[in-house]
């Protein structure tokens, strides 16, 4: 079972006004998922946002965005630059591989000698 987990890949402070309360001290941040599990980690080319009002602490959706909010997250979203995806394989993922292969070439070694007949 893997464990996912977001990254954080940009933070910016952005001066648009907030819809709930007005206020011009709002929060962009973009994540992108990372999956870990026993044998791998994985980054996935998958990237959230959240623009978050530091006054009022909502979270603004993109039903309540006006235009220079819009304008501003298309800016950020040019600029985020997120890691390619790719999987990592664990020291205990070529544990077992190694294994696995040092006992298919024991066995096929005491086949060939005669010591062990299948």
């Amino acid at each position: 079972m893997s464990k996912e987990k977001l990254v954080v890949v940009k933070e910016a402070e952005i001066t648009n006004n907030c819809p709930e309360c007005f206020n011009q001290d709002m929060k962009i941040t973009f994540k992108q998922k990372h999956l870990t599990g026993r044998l791998f980690d994985r980054v996935t080319k998958e990237v959230t946002y959240t623009i978050l009002c530091k006054k009022c602490n909502s979270i603004i959706y993109p039903v309540n965005w006006t235009e220079d909010i819009e304008r501003t997250f298309n800016y950020y979203q040019k600029m985020v630059t997120p890691e390619k995806p790719a999987i990592r394989f664990t020291s205990l993922f070529y544990i077992i591989v190694i294994s696995i292969l040092v006992l298919m070439g024991t066995a096929i070694y005491l086949w060939q000698s005669g010591i062990i007949r299948f």
